[in-house]
């Protein structure tokens, strides 16, 4: 059933090390969900059947940082709330990585006020940015993916102090919108 079936009796596998702890890493991504609004909703959307994130080995939602190596930052984030966010990133292991999750977390969305942060990445280190307002479960996913193909790459940029220099990554669209019904137009009536 395993892979005791595909060697023979007498054969052996070779490998790198490097390859095996990175297919473990890619294969295993623990996120911490920080999702405060309608990000959020599809944030909770991709662990559903429909479009199933187990699939890539990170249906396992992690809320104690010390077990996550995936932080997301899905929905608009208050300035009251940036310490919190910012010590859950300070707590979690290294390797981690960062998705900001929508139009609120990477640039403060249509909540242009003193009170709401103008892009996490002023704060924390971004790795990924998955655009919408809200994104759909498909951008979501690929956002994770893209950490995936650079985990396997074994990508890591490091400066020389040994942090991890956030990649900054940022995800296009995946779907065109449909048309609305009716036109809509301003003017005087």
């Amino acid at each position: 059933m395993g892979i005791e079936t595909a060697l023979p009796a007498e054969g052996f596998l070779t490998t790198q090390l490097q390859r095996v702890i990175n297919w473990s890493r890619r294969s295993a991504v623990w996120p911490m969900p920080f999702a405060t609004a309608c990000c959020g909703i599809e944030l909770m959307a991709t662990a559903t059947s429909r479009f199933d994130l187990a699939r890539f080995g990170a249906e396992v939602f992690r809320f104690s940082p010390r077990q996550a190596d995936l932080l997301i930052v899905a929905g608009r984030v208050a300035v009251k709330m940036l310490p919190v966010l910012q010590r859950i990133y300070l707590q979690m292991t290294e390797p981690k990585w960062v998705i900001s999750m929508g139009a609120c977390a990477s640039t403060g969305g249509v909540f242009d006020t003193y009170a709401v942060v103008q892009g996490v990445d002023q704060f924390i280190p971004v790795d990924v940015y998955v655009p919408g307002c809200p994104p759909r479960p498909e951008q979501l996913i690929e956002g994770i993916m893209a950490i995936q193909r650079i985990i396997d790459r074994d990508n890591i940029p490091y400066d020389d102090q040994g942090k991890r220099i956030p990649l900054q990554i940022a995800i296009q669209p995946n779907y065109q919108p449909r048309r609305q019904p009716m036109e809509v137009s301003i003017g005087a009536t």
